[in-house]
């Protein structure tokens, strides 16, 4: 009352009270304010990402239970000074709530930390539930009556986690959900596979935006069947959501080349005689969503080292592939996120382009010509 009084005393109390609420002001948006932007306005705003993978989505008992050291404030500031503005942080759940659907305190204290770090460093941030469909989150009719409850209780507690954060901050509700093994887990799914993707989109929605507040205009995205990119993955696919929700997908194109699959029709070099693979994908996307208004963001893309002889590997290949790939996603206004498992010499699925160990790049000349194409 003392601090009250005295500046009524010199300004009057119309500018006290205005230093007031100035003050409380600040103290909510601490983490971000939210500036009431669309989501085609966020997602313009947005160029390239990292993905922090195979940590804090690692199945075991911590982050580091896939060969992952503990994240650093300094390994985000790294990606962030290489030029990446989107950190998206996969998270698995499951394993971490009890059986009435809690998720343990320290466990959600920790993702709170990573997040602080892509925040405090002035990156987007995309939070995401990751491995989910590989243990609980079947998106199958069947599986639906004790799937909904927890993945309602899942998002509305990091919904209310989280619900002061501005909208830097952005929710992508589930991650590949599909029925693992299936004959179409790639391809799209079945139509009562894909009708409860649905169901689990609006779920999501639904529950954050029920948070109120901030989370009332976050940005969320949601995901066709597998985040896939086919025709059949879209047949069904329903999108009747508000102007603050985006669609998030996947896309390794074309997987010849981005995965190390071993058969006869892999293949090690880009000479451009896929890019019509590119081309496609982002034909249908455009199809589908961009042409409509629908923003997208590509949460998941990349392409894995491999040996080209004793000491020669696949970076120049990769570094021409990115130039078609990255240059044909400019095109549609679509920020792609890399997907980055710190797996560089070993491991399965040699995506790792930043060395999280000694917080440097193994890559560096693909850091340089991803955030090179956003320099232009």
């Amino acid at each position: 009352m003392k601090m009250k009084r005295k500046v009524s005393a010199i300004f009057g109390l119309g500018a006290a009270l205005s230093l007031i609420l100035c003050a409380c002001a600040g103290e909510n948006n601490e983490h971000g304010e939210m500036r009431g932007l669309n989501a085609a306005e966020l997602v313009a705003e947005m160029k390239t990402g990292w993905n922090l993978g195979n940590s804090l989505d690692s199945i075991g008992e911590d982050e580091t239970a896939w060969g992952n050291p503990v994240t650093t404030p300094e390994m985000i500031t790294a990606v962030k000074d290489q030029g990446f503005d989107i950190l998206r942080v996969p998270v698995t759940w499951g394993q971490h709530m009890d059986e009435n659907y809690t998720i343990e305190p320290e466990f959600m204290a920790r993702v709170k930390e990573v997040v602080d770090y892509g925040i405090d460093s002035g990156m987007y941030v995309i939070l995401d539930t990751h491995h989910e469909p590989d243990t609980w989150l079947l998106p199958q009719s069947e599986s639906m009556d004790k799937v909904e409850p927890q993945f309602t209780a899942l998002w509305r507690q990091v919904s209310e986690q989280f619900a002061d954060y501005g909208d830097h901050l952005v929710f992508e509700g589930i991650n590949e959900a599909r029925i693992k093994g299936s004959p179409t887990e790639w391809s799209g799914g079945t139509p009562d596979e894909r009708e409860c993707v649905n169901r689990l989109n609006r779920i999501f929605v639904d529950t954050v935006r029920e948070t109120g507040g901030k989370n009332a205009k976050r940005l969320l995205l949601v995901s066709t069947y597998a985040h896939a990119v086919t025709e059949n993955a879209f047949d069904g696919f329903i999108f009747d959501y508000d102007e603050y929700t985006a669609v998030a997908l996947h896309a390794y194109t074309p997987y010849s080349f981005t995965y190390h699959s071993g058969e006869s029709w892999e293949s090690y070099e880009w000479t451009g005689w896929e890019k019509g693979s590119i081309s496609g994908v982002f034909k249908l996307i455009d199809e589908q969503l961009t042409s409509k208004g629908i923003p997208v963001i590509i949460t998941e893309y990349g392409a894995v080292r491999k040996r080209l002889g004793d000491f020669l590997y696949n970076t120049e290949e990769v570094i021409a592939w990115l130039g078609d790939y990255l240059g044909t996603a400019k095109q549609y206004g679509i920020p792609c996120v890399w997907w980055d498992n710190n797996y560089y010499t070993s491991g399965n699925e040699l995506f790792g382009i930043f060395d999280r160990s000694n917080c440097d790049w193994y890559s560096k000349e693909i850091a340089d010509a991803i955030v090179g194409m956003y320099s232009e």
